[in-house]
């Protein structure tokens, strides 16, 4: 048997441990007031679906959720007994496989709805065997269905339908504001908009309401209550905090015009675990003298005498074009435990460190551009939030840019 082929050392190392004690931690923070849905759109966040889906199984989730259809299928390949959600909707000529593969679509327009019950009927469904998760828009303006126009849909669960009422959801979209107006607000549309689903005698299961800001600022024993007035049993569904990372609270204020963050935040920053480290390695090491141009067009110009390190890793792996220009001269990464500067323009497939400062930096040397390292100085961390402040951007698209070609690895 031939030995396996080396490979460009970029890569990602995924804590599935570390994925399954944060979906635990959540667990606790919801009980007993909600189930919890983890959130594995979009390649569990850039983590690998492949890797994260049954972690989280493991550690107990019953739910998962997805954006499509397509990516439902590779999920149920995975998570064979889990209830999926389809999140994103169906889209057309689709609801055939949806029901094939067992999957649950959130539906907001009557069209989603004609596409599924004729599916239904084609298979010969028995009645309210398939669950549908209706959205409503309380202000978004994203996808939902007017709170104030359901009867078209709720026409379509009538009796011997094969549809069936299974949750009613919306989008706490600013959950992390730490006053609270608008989610107040909009749960007091939803509010109303369950009272015209009961008045049209249509019940729902569940109550499927909050994210990971809604669920870390103590909200669910408030969505839980709400779901209780009518009958229903309260979701929530976590994303960014089941991969270690707490939602900035208050994103647009600055101290001290901002209110404080909800004081259940201490707990949860002592207890989850990053889930996530992007590695690369120095692949050369180069002395150059004053007046040396690095990069594309000349960018950075040395100074003085510097060692500079090439290192494995460019905009095609997830630092992205528009990093080029804001992390360039400005961003560093972890090399033996130390910030090395980046020095002249990301390249697509390589990045250029100033590593004149630090000792003994050799090809080989593993570099960080997301994770820990320690150095003379004790642990030092680089997270998603460091990129996207840097990038002008958020964790999240961090997290979903790092490229496909960078291989996802259990550590």
């Amino acid at each position: 048997m031939h030995a396996p082929t080396p490979t460009r050392p970029c890569r990602v190392e995924i804590s599935t441990r570390a994925l399954e004690e944060n979906f635990r931690f959540l667990q606790s923070l919801a009980a007993p007031h909600a189930e919890l849905l983890a959130i594995v759109k979009a390649n569990a966040y850039g983590h690998s679906l492949a890797l994260c889906a049954p972690a989280v199984v493991r550690a107990g989730a019953r739910w998962l959720g997805v954006t499509s259809v397509e990516e439902g299928i590779a999920a149920r390949a995975l998570a064979p007994d889990a209830q999926i959600l389809v999140i994103g909707g169906i889209f057309p000529g689709q609801a055939g496989a949806a029901l094939a593969h067992r999957l649950t679509p959130v539906a907001w327009e009557p069209w989603h709805l004609d596409e599924l019950f004729a599916a239904a009927r084609a298979a010969n469904a028995a009645p309210g065997s398939l669950g549908i998760h209706l959205e409503i828009d309380t202000g978004m303006s994203r996808q939902g269905a007017d709170p104030e126009a359901l009867a078209p849909l709720l026409a379509l669960f009538g009796p011997g339908s094969p549809l069936r009422l299974e949750a009613v959801m919306t989008h706490l979209f600013a959950a992390d504001e730490a006053g609270g107006e608008i989610t107040h607000a909009q749960l007091a549309l939803l509010d109303q908009a369950l009272g015209r689903i009961s008045a049209a005698g249509q019940f729902a299961e569940w109550l499927n309401v909050g994210n990971s800001a809604a669920l870390l600022a103590g909200q669910a024993p408030v969505i839980a209550e709400l779901a209780a007035r009518h009958g229903m049993k309260a979701m929530l569904r976590p994303g960014l905090a089941l991969y270690g990372l707490i939602p900035e609270f208050n994103p647009d204020f600055k101290p001290p015009v901002a209110p404080p963050e909800p004081a259940s935040l201490a707990r949860a920053r002592a207890a989850l675990q990053p889930v996530l480290s992007w590695k690369s390695q120095v692949v050369t090491v180069r002395q150059v003298p004053a007046g040396t141009t690095v990069g594309y067009n000349g960018t950075f110009v040395a100074t003085e005498p510097m060692r500079l390190a090439l290192v494995a890793a460019g905009y095609g792996d997830g630092l992205n074009r528009s990093l080029d220009r804001s992390l360039g001269n400005s961003f560093s990464l972890l090399v033996r435990g130390q910030r090395a500067p980046i020095v002249g323009r990301i390249s697509m497939d390589q990045t250029v460190l100033d590593v004149t400062e630090i000792p003994n930096v050799a090809p080989g040397d593993e570099v960080i551009l997301i994770g820990s390292q320690i150095g003379p100085d004790g642990r030092r961390t680089l997270t998603a939030f460091d990129h996207a402040r840097a990038a002008g951007t958020i964790p999240w698209e961090v997290f979903t840019r790092i490229a496909a070609r960078v291989p996802r690895v259990a550590d």
